[in-house]
This record gives structure tokens, C-alpha cells and sequence, in this order.
């Protein structure tokens, strides 16, 4: 991905009114992160942990979608729970289930896209092995790093198609 602004943030979201898009909390450390290493922008909202927001290229220019991650989603599970997206085990938490408002009449009549994400939505450092789960004992996959990114770009097209149409 290439690196983006602030602005750009701001002015790329569908899913919620300018309002809302001006007052979401942007990440800080925009020139910091490994921008070589994303396929999208993910963040939850340090202060309203329910908060997450994700930013995609598509079709040349940007798309932000704004999310409500569930409470209490995978908490205290010993069991594994795995991510729609990047399709990354985790146990404890690291997985969540995040909503989407859909966009048009539908979103304005309260209908929502539902799936389960990293709860960091740090899907593509996962991908690439650049972050590990906390639980240890990934699966190793014979898929290549390349074919693995192509995979977590394909569900997140399909995720977006079903918030946008």
C-alpha cells in the first residue's frame, strides 16, 4: 500500500457521514508504519475500543469503512478462533467479530455486514510473517507469502462488495 494522510483517511470513508469521518481518531503514527507491508490501513480507536476502521485501495483510489468490533468476542475462549480475512489462528481475544454498515438505503435502514477479523487488524504483517499470534503453534501453510497475499486480498474485496452493494 501506498503511503497515505490523514486527509486522505478522512475523505476516503463510505460507510459513516462526513461528520462522524472528521472526528474519528487517525492513527499518529502514520509515517511510521511498514507501508510496504500493508494491504490496508487497520486500526481500532485507542479511546472507544469498539471502534475499528479499515482503508483499502480499489480501483484507484481509496475506501475507508468504518466498524464496530463486538465485546467480549473470543474472550476467555481456549479454543481457535480464526480470522475471515488472513485466515491467522488466534486464541484469547485475537479474533473479532466486526460490523460494517452497508452503504445506500440499506445502511440508512440499519442493515450491517458482519466478520470475523484479528482484533489488531493486523492481518497483513500476519500474512507475511512479520507478527506472530501470541498462542504460538501457527499452521504452516504451503501457500507462498505471494499467494497468501492474494488470498487476504481477494476476502477483503469480497468483504467490501458486501458493504458497498
Amino acid at each position: 500500500m501506498k503511503p497515505i494522510t490523514e486527509s486522505d483517511i478522512r475523505r476516503s470513508f463510505v460507510n459513516c457521514s462526513k461528520g462522524e469521518a472528521r472526528r474519528l481518531d487517525v492513527p499518529k503514527d502514520l509515517q511510521e508504519r511498514p507501508w510496504d507491508d500493508l494491504d490496508f490501513l487497520g486500526w481500532r480507536d485507542p479511546g472507544a475500543p469498539e471502534r475499528a476502521y479499515l482503508v483499502a485501495e480499489r480501483d484507484g483510489r481509496l475506501l475507508g469503512i468504518a466498524l464496530r468490533a463486538v465485546n467480549g468476542t473470543a474472550r476467555g475462549f481456549t479454543a481457535r478462533s480464526m480470522c475471515s480475512l488472513c485466515l491467522t489462528t488466534h486464541t484469547s481475544g485475537g479474533v473479532a467479530l466486526m460490523s460494517a454498515r452497508r452503504t445506500g438505503e440499506a445502511g440508512r435502514q440499519g442493515n450491517t455486514v458482519g466478520q470475523y477479523f484479528c482484533a489488531d487488524l493486523a492481518c497483513s504483517l500476519f500474512v507475511r510473517g512479520r507478527k506472530r499470534t501470541s498462542a504460538g503453534g501457527d499452521f504452516d501453510e504451503t501457500l507462498s507469502v505471494d499467494e497468501r497475499i492474494a488470498r487476504i486480498l481477494a476476502n477483503l474485496s469480497a468483504f467490501i462488495d458486501k458493504v458497498i452493494k
